[in-house]
Formats: C-alpha cells, structure tokens, sequence
C-alpha cells in the first residue's frame, strides 16, 4: 500500500482541497498523512540561525517523517506570483538535515496542487521548480481550484491514480 504525505502550506481553502485529496487518496485504498506547514510554525531559516542554535527538533523530526512517504501531493497556494514562504522555508530546514538535501524528496513522485485567487499557475511553476531541484519527478498535470474554477472530483482521481501508479 503506497503512503502519501500531503503537505499543506495554506489553511482555509487549501486546506479544503487537500481534505478533499486525501478523501480520494483513501477511496483508491491508499495510506496518507496531511502535515499542516503553517501549524508546524518554523522559525524563519538562515544560516546564521543554524549556526547559533542548530537544526530544531522539530525539523528533525519532520524530516524523519517525511523519509516513510512513497510520494508526496504539495497543496499551496500562489504569493505573489510564487510559493508560500512557509513552504520554502520548511524545504529549506529539511534539507539541512544529514548529509543529502536531496535525500527526502530525490526519485519520488511529487503531484502539485493549488487553490488560488491569482489561478495558482505561477505559484505551481515555483514549486515545480523547486522539487524538480532537489530530485523529485513531478507530475505534468496539477491540480488547480479557484474562485472561478470549481474542484473537480474526477480530475483529482485521475491525478491521484498516476501518481499511486508510478510511485
């Protein structure tokens, strides 16, 4: 059974869509956990932070985590014509973590998912970017809600599918 971590880096209607994701993630008999980045409230990286006071606990124990997942649904919104600070920052600690910042994310299969008020696509390519970066294949087709474009069951389903069958 694959295990798919869905990280959420939005409350409110991201965090509706994402609900909405794993629903169908159970219906297609697989296992996954939903980790609420904004809930999890990292300190701001830098460098100098690192150098003073280490990696938290707590990213350590994310990144632990994060290593059981087969593949992995990024539900975030676009900010400012990119991703969500609190999404950067939670890659930028995790990859800080041992000695491969790669190694969380390097060879699986990442599906990018967004609800938006700006349509999201700018946001998606940021974060596409990203994961691609750091060793992820990340699947072509996205997942895109806004005001004007309703959430559609059937596509979700679809997405999901490719990304159970190639993880």
């Amino acid at each position: 059974m694959k295990n798919i971590g869905i990280l959420v880096a939005s409350v409110n209607k991201n965090m509706e869509l994402a609900l909405n994701i794993q629903e169908v993630v159970t219906e297609l008999e697989a296992k996954s956990e939903l980790i609420n980045l904004v809930a999890l409230d990292l300190p701001m990286y830098t460098s100098t932070l690192e150098d003073e006071k280490g990696i938290p606990t707590e990213v350590t124990e994310l990144a632990t985590k994060l290593l059981i997942f087969d593949a992995f649904i990024i539900v975030s919104p676009e900010y400012n014509g990119s991703m969500p600070p609190v999404l950067n920052n939670c890659i930028a600690w995790v990859s800080r973590v041992g000695d491969d910042f790669r190694a969380i994310f390097n060879q699986k299969f990442v599906a990018i998912a967004s609800h938006s008020g700006g349509g999201g696509m700018r946001g998606n390519d940021a974060v596409r970017v990203m994961f691609a970066y750091i060793g992820s294949n990340v699947l072509s087709r996205e997942i895109i809600n806004n005001y004007s474009k309703e959430y559609k069951k059937e596509t979700v389903v679809s997405i999901v599918k490719e990304l159970i069958t190639y993880s």
